[in-house]
């Protein structure tokens, strides 16, 4: 005999298969609304579309202006119950991809496979948000968490204007869903990400004519070669920290002993511990010459999505739903930073659940088609799962 959940779990996933025609052709919507995160009008454009599309839903919206990007979307049942908790769900609707990058990496359908900029991170995923809540309202679902959602324009470029939003809310919800696509070609959630940091050292010297009198100057740029040894003695891999000195800039002229050099360092850490502990190191160096300074800002800006206690109840959580579909989820660390990182701070995160492709960032970026329905029931099943954890 076929249990209750069970069979919701199939009415579900048969909803978004009949309805994978409509999914795809919103998400070639979302794919030709191009948004780069550094155009404010794409972004304006795409928000409100969404936003167009969550207020069919009984959603109230509402758009918070950004001063250097296109801000962000909030939204939450129009018809609210004060009394039910919160369930936040937050995506990005921002890419990395420049405008008229269609010309020459167009929408394209083959071997299950649909490509374009932006589908696999993440459009496919704010697809499925719209998709999931259309199920559970034509399908007369009960839901008892509300639903709380956050969309930002900036996630690629930090989300510096939009995480205090989504850090504001996640404190008062019980848990957080994150778009973001799925790890790997199998589809692992990510059930962990690395904290990113980022510094930026300057070393002042002395300018002085290279060929005259070069002994009066100091060079800033030799200084700065000895810090980068010192930086890249911090790198523990077995232990996942990365230190990765990205750029580095200085001097004025061939024949000019270098005033002033500066370096910009990546820091990836898997524990806020390691964190802290690479972040006083890091501000601990001293110059090696005399009479040469060094300046060092920054910091670690996105904290690391660990394994606590409640972010594994989640995990479990989606293992058991994702069962009910016949998925056999896996999980993963991710190396980058997500909003996720942010949420996990305040309330139990899971990230990962988008559409199953690859080429995040890169030009074959894809999503496999079978895929879209599966993991959107797999969201609607998280969506509909009542709280297992208190905050």
């Amino acid at each position: 005999m076929t249990s209750k959940t069970e069979l919701n779990a199939k009415e579900i996933l048969d909803y978004f298969k009949v309805n994978q025609k409509k999914m795809i052709s919103f998400l070639e919507r979302l794919v030709v609304h191009e948004s780069p995160s550094g155009n404010h009008d794409s972004q304006v454009k795409i928000l409100k579309l969404i936003g167009g599309e969550l207020k069919k839903l009984g959603f109230h919206v509402m758009y918070f202006p950004g001063k250097q990007t296109g801000g962000h979307l909030y939204a939450r049942p129009q018809n609210r119950f004060k009394d039910k908790p919160l369930q936040l769900i937050v995506g990005h609707c921002d890419t990395v991809w420049e405008m008229d990058t269609l010309s020459t990496m167009p929408i394209r359908e083959k071997n299950g496979r649909m490509t374009g900029p932006g589908i696999y991170d993440m459009k496919a995923g704010l697809t499925q948000l719209v998709f999931s809540l259309k199920a559970i309202k034509e399908l007369g679902l009960s839901i008892s968490l509300e639903p709380i959602i956050i969309i930002n324009s900036d996630e690629e470029i930090g989300s510096r204007e939009s995480t205090q939003t989504i850090s504001r809310i996640a404190k008062i919800t019980k848990r957080a869903f994150v778009l973001e696509p799925p790890l790997g070609l199998d589809g692992k959630l990510k059930t962990a990400r690395k904290g990113v940091g980022r510094f930026t050292i300057t070393v002042k010297g002395k300018a002085a004519h290279a060929g005259l009198d070069p002994e009066k100057g100091i060079n800033a740029i030799v200084e700065l070669s000895n810090v980068v040894q010192q930086l890249y003695a911090m790198n523990d891999f077995e232990n996942g920290i990365t230190v990765n000195v990205g750029m580095i800039q200085g001097g004025i002229s061939a024949n000019v002993v270098a005033p002033e050099s500066k370096a910009v360092i990546d820091v990836r850490v898997l524990n806020q511990a390691d964190g802290d502990k690479i972040t006083e190191q890091i501000y601990a160096l001293r110059p090696s010459m005399p009479d040469v300074e060094l300046y060092i800002d920054g910091g670690i800006g996105r904290p690391p999505l660990e394994r606590t206690e409640r972010n594994r109840l989640l995990w479990q959580l989606a293992k058991t739903k994702g069962a009910l579909l016949g998925l056999k989820l896996e999980e993963g660390i991710a190396g980058g930073g997500s909003d996720g990182n942010t949420t996990s701070m305040y309330t139990a995160t899971l990230d990962g659940l988008g559409t199953t492709g690859d080429g995040a960032h890169a030009v074959h970026e894809f999503i496999f088609l079978n895929e879209l329905p599966v993991r959107t029931a797999l969201l609607t099943l998280l969506l509909l799962a009542k709280a297992i954890n208190s905050n």
